[in-house]
């Protein structure tokens, strides 16, 4: 993918993240630097088919950072291709809790709570095994 489309994206998912890009290069790397307050960044290297690289690395100067990269990071790893759109959310809910915002998968599970507890007063209801003729 060309770089510049590359730099949209990016561009584009800031709109609706804390983060900005505050960096974009295409010398040695194809690099695209990302920030937010209080103090997070990371970087995302692109891959360059014609260097024969082909995945996307995440990374961050900062050692208070590298922890929270560990999710991006395992989905890299994982099989098959990734775009960079997914890689930078799953950046986004890697840093949510430092960003003070709630945690995404928290929030599917109090839901899903919530929807088995509406269901449990149906099931007392039910006797299985006994054929109501």
């Amino acid at each position: 993918m060309d770089f510049k489309q590359l730099v949209d994206i990016g561009e584009k998912w800031c709109t609706g993240t804390p983060f900005d890009l505050i960096a974009a290069e295409e010398s040695d790397e194809r690099r695209l630097d990302f920030y937010a307050e209080p103090g997070l960044s990371f970087y995302v290297l692109c891959p360059d088919l014609n260097n024969g690289a082909d995945n996307f690395h995440v990374w961050s100067e900062s050692e208070d950072c590298l922890p929270f990269l560990q999710l991006a990071q395992d989905y890299i790893s994982s099989c098959g291709k990734k775009t960079l759109l997914e890689i930078l959310d799953k950046v986004f809910k890697s840093f949510r809790p430092l960003l003070g915002l709630p945690d995404v998968d928290d929030d599917a599970f109090e839901d899903y709570q919530a929807d088995m507890e509406e269901e449990e007063p149906e099931a007392d209801h039910q006797q299985m095994g006994v054929s109501q003729q």
